[in-house]
């Protein structure tokens, strides 16, 4: 199983969103791969936001070697799932994904805790350091959610590749 997460800078909600998902995959000792990516170029090439760094430590987590990417056609077919944090990002996404064959791929990562709501993980960048405490918990949650609902399937995507 290949997941990517992906919000507007991948700066804060994704880099934390891979860092936890990598903990838990690792927890389960599942042969998963994950990576973050952002919709726009404004931080390629940098680390995540410093505060996004202290909070992910603050639960055990060092998130302070991810590189900012932007998000590549050639990610459609790469990943198996990929998670926009928040709905303008899905929008986005959902106009670079050129073929109707990677529609079932992309999916709204806060479906999994509100399913059918339509939800943003809030962006933090906006506020002080204390605003991103509760979206860590948004996204530890989510996390843990998709790990439950797809350890059951990634075998069958893995056999469905060979």
């Amino acid at each position: 199983m290949k997941i990517l997460f992906v919000c507007l800078g991948n700066i804060c909600r994704s880099p934390m969103a891979e860092g936890v998902m990598k903990n838990l995959i690792q927890e389960h000792n599942l042969d998963w791969e994950v990576e973050s990516a952002g919709t726009e170029r404004y931080h390629v090439g940098e680390c995540p936001d410093k505060r996004a760094q202290r909070t992910a430590a603050k639960f055990g987590l060092d998130i302070s070697k991810q590189v900012a990417k932007q998000i590549s056609s050639k990610d459609f077919e790469r990943f198996d799932l990929i998670y926009a944090l928040a709905t303008d990002v899905m929008d986005e996404i959902l106009s670079l994904k050129g073929s109707s064959a990677y529609q079932n791929k992309i999916k709204l990562f806060m479906d999994e805790l509100f399913p059918g709501e339509y939800r943003d993980v809030p962006d933090p960048w906006y506020g002080d350091e204390a605003g991103f405490d509760p979206v860590y918990k948004f996204i530890q949650q989510g996390c843990e959610k998709i790990i439950e609902r797809h350890m059951s399937i990634a075998p069958q995507l893995t056999e469905e590749k060979k």
